[in-house]
């Protein structure tokens, strides 16, 4: 339970690290490495990211991950960078997780797309269905499970745009003991199926920087619906809202704050509930170690540049999960904190490769390799 020790290397970037520790900040040292990160970014754009990690759950882990800025059409030079994300790995116990991902923006910002493809095989910890659980019961199950969802936009106002939902989940199996709670109670999605989902989204979104940003704010709602109708074995709906706001006080300097809740209701399977955790929200907590059919989490996050190409960001956040919303207080919320590297491969867009270290309660913590900020 927990991960205990993670090794994040990326072999691109540690010569960067280690000239940037060892070359004193003069004006000829200084112009070498500018000249040496110029070729590493051009690199960067071309071969993908090697990435080694140790977790007690997986094991050793290897694979690639890579990440790409674009502009789509070149003479449309209004449009936000449109950008392509691909990860796969491996790991000696077992885990497989291969994920695409994409934003597509296009015609001056009138049209967004933003599509995902996951497929994942993994052993995974559940606490149990609610906030009271204890994280010395935790129980691993095993599933295996491919999900695509595309968000298509328009804009029908300035900043503002709406579109359609789209979202397929198909868990093709699901192991657990057989004393497991979710046997015991014969919890909702224990024989795994195929979920087919449609719902509209609503996004305001301010910010000057869609993947690091400085200033502005972002409103995104979606709400799905799970129809039998439609094909799906569970009839249920989702709901989810993401409030962002960004700071700068001086300098580079940026205070980043979220605050996110999600709902649901129907025959709602439990892998679908409300999640807490993962690499983006409540980080140090795996996804799903606290689950019930409503959430709610916040975060701060001050971002702060060092020196050339590296940053150091720090966090604070706080969750909980429960079966209603009158049903969220504030005795019960869970916190999160942790510290992270920034390394910036992309200059022209200002993105980054973070590695961060989370940390929770009852000694979780976690690792996180990725691209672009968490929020």
């Amino acid at each position: 339970m927990g991960i205990k020790t993670i090794v994040s290397l990326s072999i691109l970037f540690c010569f960067q690290v280690t000239l940037a520790q060892t070359d004193s900040i003069s004006n000829d040292s200084l112009s070498k490495f500018d000249k040496f990160n110029k070729k590493m970014e051009a690199l960067f754009k071309i071969i993908p990211v090697p990435i080694i990690t140790y977790s007690q759950e997986a094991g050793n882990t290897i694979g690639l991950a890579k990440f790409n800025a674009f502009h789509p059409v070149k003479s449309d030079t209004i449009s936000k960078p449109s950008k392509i994300s691909e990860a796969v790995t491996f790991s000696s116990k077992g885990r497989v997780n291969i994920s695409i991902s994409n934003d597509l923006i296009v015609k001056e910002n009138k049209y967004m797309i933003l599509s995902v493809f996951n497929y994942r095989k993994q052993p995974e910890y559940i606490l149990g269905i609610g906030n009271d659980v204890v994280v010395a019961n935790a129980e691993e199950i095993v599933t295996d499970r491919i999900k695509f969802e595309t968000n298509a936009l328009i804009r029908v106002a300035p900043n503002l745009y709406t579109g359609i939902v789209i979202g397929i989940e198909d868990y093709t199996k699901i192991e657990t003991d057989s004393t497991s709670f979710l046997i015991d109670e014969q919890v909702t999605g224990l024989n795994g199926g195929t979920d087919f989902g449609l719902g509209v989204s609503f996004i305001l979104d301010s910010r000057d920087n869609r993947y690091n940003a400085f200033s502005g704010m972002l409103v995104a709602t979606k709400m799905t619906f799970y129809e039998k109708s439609l094909g799906s074995r569970y009839q249920y709906n989702t709901f989810q809202l993401d409030v962002r706001k960004y700071f700068n006080p001086w300098l580079k300097h940026v205070v980043a704050v979220q605050a996110t809740t999600t709902s649901v209701s129907g025959d709602v399977p439990f892998y679908n509930l409300a999640l807490l955790g993962g690499e983006d929200k409540m980080r140090g907590y795996y996804k799903g170690a606290l689950r019930d059919n409503v959430l709610f989490d916040t975060q701060v996050e001050y971002r702060m540049p060092v020196w050339n190409i590296f940053g150091i960001v720090g966090w604070v956040g706080t969750g909980r999960v429960a079966e209603k919303y009158k049903d969220l207080s504030l005795d019960g919320f869970w916190m999160s904190y942790g510290a992270g590297l920034r390394i910036k491969v992309d200059s022209k867009e200002n993105i980054n490769l973070r590695i961060d270290f989370g940390y929770g309660r009852d000694n979780i913590s976690g690792v996180y390799f990725n691209f672009a900020e968490a929020f």
